[in-house]
């Protein structure tokens, strides 16, 4: 199964138990596709290079995660649509050829 990065930024005015629970939804959004999430590091609250829908700063967390590849349009769908998230990127990760 391909290894993908998602990095999403929170809106910044969530608390922490709303953002936990946001966490765990992705989490269980990723699972339900029959993928599997590998890491999960939160990067903590973080100024924005430039104001995204009237916001100057957010929560960025990045996941390090297993995805079926038909499940990627999924997962970016649901992502785009969950409210709290105001951008996020999903990126394949490269294997190393030695």
């Amino acid at each position: 199964m391909p290894e993908y990065e998602l990095v999403f930024v929170v809106q910044p005015g969530l608390e922490e138990e709303p953002l936990t629970a946001l966490v765990n939804k992705v989490s269980q959004t990723i699972s339900d596709l029959q993928g599997q999430v590998r890491q999960i590091e939160p990067w903590g609250k973080r100024r924005l290079a430039y104001p995204i829908k009237k916001y100057r700063e957010g929560f960025y967390y990045l996941m390090l995660l297993e995805l079926p590849a038909s499940a990627v349009r999924s997962l970016d769908r649901t992502l785009r649509l969950t409210e709290d998230v105001i951008r996020h990127l999903i990126v394949r990760k490269d294997e190393t050829k030695e």
